[in-house]
């Protein structure tokens, strides 16, 4: 079996949720991490899973905007981010307006843990619906606390998310579970 797991990150969080999921997925397939701004067009092609993620911005999926101004926040001396390669370049928006394909998918995203912080995932799924892939699991979201790192627990949790997936994959059952 052949996964990809294709994430967008602005400060780091996302891309290591990306590759916590990589790694549940790894035990039992051949697993690519890649951010969407080295994606070739043909990396997707014959893979048996997609896994994409990237952060909620404004309640939702970042955009070129959202994008400029995390970069610019995370280059602000003394704000104690890094930013990531990649990250003022095109994101997940654009990539999803052009990608069409077949197989299982699935979405993630990272964000506050607050009631009204939106979520990315929920849209990142709608699109790669209508691109034409079909979702094996709902939804899902990994949390970053309000000093920008990821809170306890939640590489273990995008893990055992992961590992979820392949079996949702190999048994043809349907959604996994959000908790």
């Amino acid at each position: 079996m052949r996964a990809i797991v294709i994430y967008e990150s602005m400060y780091g969080n996302t891309r290591q949720i990306a590759e916590s999921i990589a790694e549940g997925l790894s035990a039992a397939a051949d697993t690519a991490v890649v951010p969407v701004s080295k994606l070739a067009p043909d990396t997707v092609a014959g893979a048996d899973l997609i896994v994409v993620g990237g952060p909620t911005h404004m309640l939702g999926l970042s955009g070129p905007g959202s994008r400029r101004m995390a970069v610019s926040a995370g280059r602000k001396a003394g704000s104690g981010l890094t930013v990531e390669d990649g990250a003022d370049g095109p994101g997940l928006r654009e990539w999803l307006t052009t990608t069409r394909g077949r197989g299982a998918a699935a979405a993630f995203d990272t964000k506050l843990h607050a009631r009204l912080s939106g979520r990315a995932s929920v849209r990142i799924g709608r699109r790669l619906r209508r691109s034409g892939y079909d979702l094996i699991a709902r939804p899902r979201s990994f949390y970053v606390s309000k000093t920008n790192t990821l809170e306890p627990g939640e590489q273990e949790r995008a893990r055992s998310w992961g590992s979820g997936l392949l079996g949702a994959v190999t048994a043809g059952t349907g959604a996994v579970g959000d908790h």
